[in-house]
This record gives C-alpha cells, structure tokens and sequence, in this order.
C-alpha cells in the first residue's frame, strides 16, 4: 500500500468492485462526467466493466482509495496512459459522493506523485479535468500542478460541450516543493 497522510492507495480488491460501481458509475451524472464518453450502465460481475483490473495492461495502474484509520473504501485512483518512452503518465481520481469536500483529493494526488516520481520514476503527470471541477482543481494547485490550457468544449456531459483544463507537473518542480 501507499500511505499520504490520510489515504492509502492499494489494489483493487473483488469487495471494491460494487461499492465503486453503485456510488460513482451507476449514477449516470457521476458516470458521465468520470468517464469522458458516454454513460451506459453495466452489468453487474461483467470482466469488461471499467472497475475490473486487467493486470495485463501495463498502460494503467487502478487504485483503491481507503482512510488509513480503519481501510474504509473511499473512493479509486489512476495513473493511466503511461507512456515509458517519455516519461510521462495522467492521473485521475474518484472520491465516493460522502466522501467528498474532506481534503482526501488532496492527498491521493500527492501519493498519485509519489507513486509516479519515485517509484515509476516518471518525468511528467498531467491532469484533464471538467472547467468546473473546482475540487480537482484545488487539489491539482495544492500538490504543485500548473495549468497550462483550456480545451474549449472539448467535452460532451449529458447534453452540452463543456470546457477542459489542462494541468501538468514535472518531477522536478515536485521534488523541489517537497
């Protein structure tokens, strides 16, 4: 496991799995705006559901996200599109809806760094997140990411093109706030 100072990220256990699905993707809003393509709903036990692990992927590494007081589940991380030859990785999180607004996303993206920078030894993560996601934008800014753009209506949610913000961080602007 990898512990920040209140989360701790582990692999995804089969008990996750249903938890992860009811809270945040059979809720179409929740779904759709995680995902970036068009919520449809899944069949429960489904080895093609977008929470199961596939460890033959080696392009993403899925979390769950538990409190370190007591493994309560609270929500999934990932580092996702991996690229080995650049250096370079995306992160990305969901924090269950009771559990947000408790500075968890705060720490899973500092432990999401960590994990990337020193023990993948990456040289780059970036986040891409919905304009109005102001929690992840907080997050991103509080662990050092800097926005470099806006993706103007590059993402369809439920009915309308919204925004896109662009925020990456280098290994070397991490290690040099910590």
């Amino acid at each position: 496991m990898l512990r920040g100072t209140r989360v701790g990220l582990r692999a995804r256990h089969a008990e996750d799995i249903p938890v992860l699905r009811t809270e945040l993707y059979d809720d179409a809003v929740n779904g759709s705006r995680a995902e970036g393509r068009p919520w449809r709903p899944t069949t429960p036990g489904q080895e093609s559901a977008p929470l199961v692990v596939d460890d033959t992927n080696q392009g993403i590494v899925p979390f769950s996200v538990v409190e370190l007081d007591g493994d309560t589940l609270v929500g999934t991380a990932n580092l996702w599109g991996i690229d080995n030859h650049s250096r370079s990785a995306h992160i990305g999180l969901g924090l269950l809806p009771s559990c947000r607004g408790q500075g968890y996303g705060s720490d899973v993206v500092a432990v999401l760094c960590h994990y990337a920078f020193v023990v993948r030894g990456l040289h780059r993560v970036q986040i891409e997140t919905l304009a109005d996601n102001h929690a992840m934008l907080a997050a991103a800014e509080r662990n050092g990411f800097v926005r470099e753009g806006v993706l103007r209506s590059s993402a369809w949610v439920l009915g309308e093109f919204l925004d896109e913000v662009v925020l990456g961080l280098l290994a070397e602007d991490w290690k040099a706030q910590g």
